[in-house]
């Protein structure tokens, strides 16, 4: 979802001091890396871009458009979901100084390992475009620097949802093509400088209005520059637009296309698929039980063995105020995620 579903914190501490589509095609599903359950005998570790060989890597973001520390709001999130996250997400712009100390502390903790995923406007105050054309090589480098003195692998995503930010006319700077141009000079950039710690993600909305746009298929950069595909992505549950359960919102599809997983994994079947953002909202007010939402994940995920990251995005409201996608808004909701996070499929080590 948009940034009207960015960050606020988790008002979950005195819950947890109580106690508390298209079908797709054969041949894309099976030239997809397989997801295979985690089970107490077998360990599940990431490869070098990340990739789980076995289960589910588990995450979430908290903490957006309050005073609350990121690291402080994620680790409330987690308490309340009984749940560790082993993908810490978070977000940054411009000339923002990360990884930052509190991200790096939250990937040092033996104890609890995580791995970043770090959003980053990188065309912020300017343009993809001039990006692209050189504008901001100095903030890239400066980056490249942080970058190789953190040392242990991450994801990094450029813009994410760059549909949203499309604008579909010559000279502006920020047409599709712009965007891919960008990706592609950002990422060469890092790599020529020895940065070989960064896996990229592409973090699409996956909205049906964008993906049947004529520029839609422009935004990709290239399976070269591209890691991993990550969609960002929400139902409602209260009845009306995008109402629905786990497969809705995997599924979104322009007239006549193919919804998003099919896309991904037809169009770039040897990437993994990261839900890079994923939540159940209904109106501020009018609260409505998620629960048949997060019952429904696990058997969509046995289905689906392209998805190899489920990052959850938690807030009391969006930065329009009218959407709850918080895991605790009513008892038996939060109930069924907790039995959602506590399932094996998710015990990955970061390896």
């Amino acid at each position: 979802m948009r940034s009207t579903l960015r960050k606020t914190v988790l008002t979950l501490a005195a819950l947890v001091a109580g106690g508390a589509g298209a079908a797709m095609a054969t041949t894309p599903a099976q030239a997809a890396p397989s997801t295979t359950k985690a089970t107490t005998s077998t360990t599940c570790t990431t490869d070098a871009k990340l990739v789980p060989s076995c289960g589910i890597l588990w995450g979430g973001a908290a903490g957006g458009f309050t005073s609350a520390p990121r690291d402080t709001a994620l680790k409330s999130w987690e308490a309340a979901s009984g749940r560790t996250a082993t993908v810490f997400h978070a977000y940054h712009k411009g000339n923002e100084p990360f990884p930052t100390k509190s991200e790096i502390a939250m990937t040092s903790d033996a104890a609890n390992p995580r791995v970043l995923l770090l959003n980053w406007k990188i065309a912020y105050k300017s343009t993809w475009a001039a990006v692209a054309a050189g504008e901001q090589d100095a903030r890239i480098d400066a980056f490249a620097k942080r970058a190789k003195a953190y040392g242990k692998k991450f994801f990094l995503v450029l813009n994410h949802e760059p549909e949203n930010d499309v604008i579909a006319k010559a000279g502006s700077g920020m047409q599709a093509k712009d965007f891919a141009a960008m990706e592609r000079h950002t990422i060469a950039r890092l790599r020529a400088q020895g940065v070989g710690n960064v896996v990229n993600v592409l973090a699409y909305m996956g909205n049906e209005k964008w993906m049947a746009k004529s520029w839609w298929a422009d935004l990709y950069p290239g399976d070269d520059v591209i890691d991993w595909i990550g969609l960002d992505s929400y139902v409602s549950v209260e009845k009306g637009y995008h109402f629905g359960k786990f497969a809705d919102l995997l599924d979104r599809k322009p007239k006549g296309g193919l919804g998003f997983y099919d896309w991904a994994t037809t169009k770039h079947a040897a990437k993994p698929l990261m839900v890079a953002e994923w939540g159940a909202y209904h109106r501020v007010g009018h609260v409505a039980d998620k629960s048949a939402v997060y019952r429904s994940v696990l058997p969509e995920l046995a289905k689906r063995p392209a998805i190899k990251a489920l990052v959850h995005f938690d807030t009391k409201h969006d930065d329009q105020g009218d959407r709850d996608i918080s895991i605790d808004s009513t008892k038996n909701g939060l109930a069924a995620f907790r039995k959602l996070a506590a399932d094996p499929i998710f015990n990955v080590k970061i390896g």
